[in-house]
């Protein structure tokens, strides 16, 4: 990554909120690092060093400044849209791949030898893999320190650390303090909503239009897996080490999140599917400037900035969704998965608290702890497929491609050959395989000009609606034509 140091000064200079999380500014003087936008002053141009992620930073012996908190800045747009090895690998280490399988799992999940992966990271980011999942468990520590009654044992444990020693070396290398130092500043959070709760912040990039990702979500909230209610968006979540629940309310410059963890270890699996659901990671500055070029979309652009891509938490839940939908109506579609797919039973909470009760309201507003696994759909019989006979076997087919390893749908997934790899499934075409690239694996390049709602959307803005047409006009939007799609379809 290129950080050109005159268009990184300046950033800080101003205080640009719009590059946190591109890079990190390193103060020599002080041997901390911060967030471009870091309130304090703007130190002396002989005295920084950029870095193009905060374990670069941590690596050069820097410390986290506790006044800007520049780890919990939003993360890369680069590494969120990115395709390549290095962005797949940022999205797999943000999902926990290396706290579970360690640096050879990712590197076998990616395709590649540890030491080339290394390399790969180092030349990017300035830190090799475990630096970087390192600076995410010290991340995850504080936390879990600030926000949550747990003992440092518990909390050491629960960020992915491998021993007490370890969280207590590295939480002091980070942030220059003891573990207990950082919950005396703090002072211990109360305990919101019983054991296994925490709240935290989401930060992002503003502008962010809420209203129109709540809509988006609200109208294809299956029952008993997800609603949308009072401003909240709530969803059962399906995690490496169990189940949980999400509270999701966007508010000005954050989301706050409520999380309601079977276990503590999937806390920064949790945070990473939440973001990447809410598209929290974005540039819309970059985005909208794009999509405002074209005349038919700049009064769009001008009157709801910063629309987002809703994705998704789970990508088979997301694949199953885009079988269903094929040329059927939204609601249609929403109706025939919830009599297919009635969320299994959820695991028992933990002691203390009913952990999928609504705040209140005990026993009401219960939801399942996610969408049913590949496995689950697999044992279902003929008679819990109300649908064409082509389309259950459809699903079927794409269940035991992914329970077989034949298809990656995560995040870290190579988004070509999943694509390749879901057309050669009997019933799944371009439509879907589009669909399923742009909502589960986060492409933002995508425009699905077949379907019905967009050649409607493109057709009320004056622009060309035949497929072929309207084809070759979205070049203009590129690389945004995910976020073009979305636009469209509120413009049907």
């Amino acid at each position: 990554m290129d950080l050109d140091f005159e268009r990184c000064y300046r950033a800080v200079d101003s205080r640009d909120q719009r590059f946190d999380g591109w890079f990190y500014t390193g103060v020599t003087s002080t041997g901390i690092y911060c967030r471009p936008s870091c309130p304090a002053m703007t130190p002396k141009r002989r005295n920084v060093r950029f870095f193009p992620s905060a374990a670069a930073a941590q690596g050069a012996g820097l410390r986290a400044c506790r006044r800007c908190r520049p780890d919990a800045a939003p993360g890369s747009p680069q590494w969120d849209v990115r395709a390549d090895v290095v962005g797949r690998a940022m999205r797999l280490i943000a999902d926990g791949v290396v706290d579970r399988d360690g640096v050879p799992g990712l590197a076998a999940r990616l395709g590649y030898t540890e030491r080339h992966l290394h390399r790969m990271l180092r030349a990017e980011l300035g830190a090799g893999p475990l630096a970087l999942a390192r600076a995410q468990r010290a991340q995850t520590a504080r936390i879990l320190i600030e926000t949550t009654g747990l003992g440092m044992a518990e909390v050491a444990f629960a960020a992915g650390f491998g021993s007490v020693r370890q969280f207590n070396d590295t939480v002091r290398e980070v942030y220059a303090a003891a573990p207990s130092e950082l919950r005396d500043a703090r002072g211990r959070a109360p305990v919101v909503g019983g054991p296994g709760t925490i709240a935290l912040r989401l930060a992002y990039r503003p502008p962010l239009h809420a209203a129109a990702l709540l809509d988006f979500l609200a109208l294809r909230a299956l029952p008993g897996v997800e609603e949308v209610r009072d401003g909240t968006y709530r969803r059962g979540l399906r995690l490496p080490h169990g189940g949980a629940e999400v509270a999701l309310t966007p508010a000005a410059g954050h989301v706050a999140a409520t999380l309601r963890l079977a276990d503590m270890r999937d806390l920064a699996p949790a945070v990473a599917r939440c973001r990447r659901l809410l598209d929290l990671d974005a540039d819309p500055a970059a985005v909208d400037g794009t999509l405002a070029a074209d005349p038919a979309l700049a009064p769009l652009v001008a009157a709801e900035p910063g629309i987002r891509v809703p994705r998704a938490v789970d990508g088979f839940e997301m694949l199953v969704r885009a079988i269903v939908g094929q040329q059927v109506s939204v609601a249609s579609a929403r109706t025939t998965l919830t009599r297919l797919l009635p969320p299994p039973p959820p695991p028992a909470a933990p002691p203390g608290h009913e952990l999928l009760d609504h705040p209140g309201e005990p026993g009401r507003g219960r939801l399942g702890w996610g969408f049913p696994a590949a496995e689950e759909v697999l044992r279902i019989a003929d008679s819990g497929f109300r649908m064409p006979v082509g389309r259950r076997e459809t699903i079927r087919a794409a269940a035991r491609a992914v329970v077989d390893g034949e298809l990656d749908l995560d995040p870290g997934g190579d988004r070509e050959e999943a694509a390749r790899r879901l057309l050669r499934v009997p019933g799944i075409g371009a439509w879907t395989a589009g669909y399923v690239a742009m909502r589960a694996l986060g492409d933002p390049d995508v425009l699905l000009h077949t379907d019905v709602a967009v050649r409607r959307g493109a057709a009320a803005l004056g622009l060309p609606d035949a497929p072929l047409t309207l084809d070759a006009y979205a070049e203009r939007w590129r690389p945004w034509r995910s976020y073009a799609v979305i636009r469209l379809w509120r413009a049907a």
